[in-house]
């Protein structure tokens, strides 16, 4: 195998991607599962990844959030159109520490901080004006001071149970491997396209 430890192939690979990407290299599928089993998928920014996990950011109101808060078995699927590589990530989500939100919200634009404040995010929403009142709102709030971290607003960690590396070959004939981990070992094994 091209290397033993899945997490530090990762970042090799996304480096790479970070380079070539016209786009934002760091956006991924994050899949969910709903209350009735359905499958929900939608699109995260990678904010951050070493050998405890992938970690993202999001308001803890909203809907992703409560899937995963009741069932924190999640998936994550990265692709890289210029390097022709795909990462498929399945583990267990969990909150940060508050102090790792705390950081990386104050790392964020001030208007990023005050979208955060004033979104009620995946509640239905009358008017599109709204937005832009409540966005007035929040400005007046934090007028002249720091902008505080939401206590409904902060990130999860996914702790990877398996990760799989795709990279497109001649004739459909793609390389696949898949890393699991078990008992703090991961396992590869080479897989058929």
């Amino acid at each position: 195998m091209a290397n033993a430890d899945p997490i530090a192939r990762f970042i090799t690979e996304y480096e790479e991607a970070l380079s070539s990407e016209a786009f934002d290299a760091s956006r991924c599928a994050l899949g969910t599962i709903t209350e009735t089993g359905q499958p929900a998928v939608r699109f995260v920014l990678l904010k951050g990844v070493d050998h405890r996990g992938f970690r993202f950011f999001t308001n803890y109101e909203s809907r992703k959030a409560m899937e995963i808060e009741a069932r924190p078995q999640v998936a994550l699927c990265f692709h890289w159109h210029t390097t022709g590589k795909q990462v498929r990530v399945e583990g267990i989500a969990s909150r940060i520490s508050t102090e790792e939100s705390e950081e990386y919200f104050h790392s964020r634009p001030r208007g990023s901080q005050l979208g955060a404040w004033s979104s009620t995010q995946s509640k239905p929403l009358q008017e599109w004006s709204e937005m832009s009142i409540c966005l007035k709102a929040t400005e007046e709030r934090f007028r002249d001071q720091v902008v505080p971290l939401p206590p409904f607003w902060g990130g999860y960690r996914i702790a990877p149970k398996s990760i799989e590396f795709w990279q497109d070959g001649e004739d459909r004939m793609h390389r696949r491997e898949l890393y699991t981990l078990e008992a703090g070992v991961w396992t590869p094994v080479r897989l058929w396209p």
